[in-house]
């Protein structure tokens, strides 16, 4: 009687085992919650919220500059009058208004 060398099936099944969890792992590490697709997408809108924070930022410095010319401790006579115009619909003597 010839008897076959084959593997033991407990190595067969621990091999194979092995090979899932390294699929596994890998899958995960891929697109997983924190895998690398994730990542480049976080660093994506990053970008797109810096490019968003500037333009706020330039904003408020925008307003806080007509603010300060607004205020009483300084007084910028044309903001005051293009105020006046916007807000209480006034108009100066000499100009004709066109409806």
């Amino acid at each position: 009687m010839l008897k076959r060398n084959r593997p033991a099936m407990g190595a067969l099944l621990y091999f194979l085992c092995m090979i899932m969890l390294g699929l596994y792992f890998t899958f995960s590490a891929v697109q997983g919650q924190n895998g690398l697709f994730k990542r480049v997408e976080v660093r994506a809108e990053a970008a797109e919220l810096r490019v968003e924070l500037a333009a706020l930022q330039a904003e408020v410095a925008r307003m806080e500059n007509l603010t300060t010319r607004l205020s009483d401790s300084y007084l910028d006579l044309d903001l005051l009058d293009q105020q006046a115009r916007d807000v209480l619909g006034l108009i100066r003597a000499d100009e004709i208004v066109i409806r």
